[in-house]
């Protein structure tokens, strides 16, 4: 085989593998940060060389303000090395002591200060997680959805979009505590940026919990599930290995035409993080896409 042989069949394997990667158009996919601590540390631009390379270009990062020494970089380099490959910082993952009227204001005053990290990158999505479900009580449950209505008026103040992250172990696990959080806080402040595994593992219907409260849908994270074990990441699968309606939910996005990220936030890669990325992005072209891009 000649040489200018072997360069046209890589050209065309490039061209095959670019064309099998999500189009990002009006759904736009995204990653976490958070999978790369199950592995060997690894500099945060080989993140980004993933994301680049699967189609994932937006993180959620994790950890925050942590994450940056962690990884030795700097806000100003984050920027410069996500736009020099085409990613994007898009939220972090927020929580505080929301159960606990003392802390409200030391939890409002972080919340503005992740915002005004994500605002170096034009971000405009803060997405919020209960605290931990050994503080659940009415009490605790009025006093968080209150915390909720206080960060979403900052995140308001701030051009921003504020939203509340279902998790198991969590204060909103349940079918019934999500109904309750969206009926407690202000639907002009607060959003929904739900997570379909942690849905389906708290035995919602995922596709039904979606609909119900589609018109605050925000951010969402987009996870496959199926139950086998107790310890909650074993339950994470790369798209199609689970049992989550991800075709359903993706029919309610179409049906309020929605514009923004879905985070596949992996809780566990079983062949390592570009591995399951590329599986989920061939899923996303062969599956997703043709219901809604």
């Amino acid at each position: 085989m000649t040489r200018r042989s072997v360069l046209a069949l890589c050209g065309a394997a490039l061209a095959r593998a670019a064309g099998r990667l999500p189009a990002n158009k009006n759904v736009k996919w995204a990653l976490g940060a958070n999978l790369w601590n199950s592995f060997p540390r690894v500099p945060f631009t080989d993140i980004l060389d993933v994301m680049r390379d699967t189609g994932f270009i937006g993180i959620r990062m994790t950890q925050f303000p942590q994450i940056l020494k962690t990884y030795d970089i700097t806000a100003a380099q984050l920027r410069r090395e996500c736009d020099k490959r085409g990613c994007h910082v898009i939220t972090i993952s927020f929580n505080g002591a929301t159960y606990d009227p003392a802390h409200h204001a030391e939890v409002v005053a972080s919340a503005k200060t992740a915002m005004t990290f994500l605002k170096e990158f034009d971000a405009n999505h803060l997405v919020v997680f209960p605290p931990n479900r050994r503080f659940l009580s009415d009490a605790g449950f009025k006093a968080m959805c209150d915390c909720f209505n206080k960060i979403g008026e900052a995140a308001q103040e701030m051009g921003f979009q504020a939203g509340l992250h279902n998790h198991m172990g969590e204060m909103v696990q349940t079918a019934e505590e999500i109904d309750r959080c969206m009926a407690m806080t202000d639907p002009r402040l607060f959003h929904f940026s739900p997570d379909t595994a942690h849905l389906y593992l708290a035995d919602c219907d995922v596709v039904k919990t979606l609909d119900k409260h589609k018109s605050r849908l925000m951010l969402l994270d987009y996870k496959d599930a199926k139950k086998i074990s107790d310890k909650i990441t074993d339950n994470v699968f790369d798209f199609g290995d689970g049992n989550v309606d991800l075709p359903g939910c993706h029919r309610v996005l179409k049906s309020i035409r929605f514009k923004g990220w879905l985070c596949v936030d992996l809780d566990v890669a079983r062949k390592g993080p570009r591995a399951s990325y590329e599986r989920c992005g061939a899923y996303v072209v062969d599956r997703l896409e043709p219901i809604y891009v």
